[in-house]
């Protein structure tokens, strides 16, 4: 195989990779958003304080960033090896701005598009900085010493859809129609589908297999320079 055919296949494999994975993650991230909308129903129908939605968003999203870096670092290390920055470089964008897309913007743009009277962005890295960012390096320190990804995703899903619930409820008033709510569950499914899987698994890898396939075309370029020379003498 020559250096000029190896990105093409390998960048195949990985596209299937990731497809498999997002495929694998579906089913329990849709039982993540009917467990949101359970909770909502409750919420509706006990006519919970705002307050309370408040508090829930609050907690679960730092939360929600603390494992997202221990998965996406974690996953990092286990495929790449990288060294202490790069880990820190991945697992910190892949967690907090990944988190932030997932638990608020993709919810605000369901209260936008709902006309939700209380519609709000949340950006936790800025508005409590000094809750989310540390817990994320938290999670990076973590995941270098000791790289996981095993149970931190099922409960990086599960705090991200409640995280992107109560950010919604946040914005709520006292009513919710039939297609609203499933619109929610709807927006549900995409804020945590597509972003956790990203941070947690599709980001990582295509760091991980970038730096492959750099040592890989080097490994090439050697054996074909040495050949080169072997047939020369």
């Amino acid at each position: 195989m020559n250096g000029a055919g190896l990105p093409a296949e390998a960048a195949n494999t990985m596209l299937r990779v990731i497809g498999i994975e997002l495929r694998r993650h579906a089913p329990f991230t849709a039982l993540g958003a009917l467990t949101g909308i359970t909770i909502m129903a409750v919420l509706l129908f006990a006519q919970a304080p705002p307050s309370l939605s408040y508090g829930m968003f609050w907690t679960l999203h730092p939360l929600h960033v603390l494992l997202s870096a221990m998965v996406t670092a974690g996953m990092f290390r286990l495929n790449a090896g990288g060294g202490l920055w790069s880990t820190v470089a991945v697992g910190y964008v892949g967690s907090v701005g990944i988190a932030t897309l997932s638990d608020s913007l993709i919810p605000f743009l369901g209260e936008w598009l709902l006309d939700l009277p209380n519609r709000g962005v949340r950006v936790g890295f800025i508005e409590k900085w000094w809750l989310v960012n540390p817990l994320a390096v938290l999670g990076i320190a973590i995941a270098f010493v000791r790289p996981t990804t095993t149970l931190p995703h099922a409960g990086h899903v599960l705090l991200s859809t409640w995280a992107s619930l109560f950010h919604i409820t946040l914005a709520m008033g006292n009513e919710l129609t039939t297609p609203e709510a499933a619109l929610v569950g709807l927006f549900l499914f995409v804020a945590v589908w597509a972003p956790c899987c990203t941070s947690d698994i599709v980001f990582p890898l295509v760091f991980a297999w970038r730096g492959r396939l750099q040592r890989a075309m080097r490994l090439a370029d050697v054996s074909a320079s040495l050949t080169g020379k072997a047939r020369g003498s």
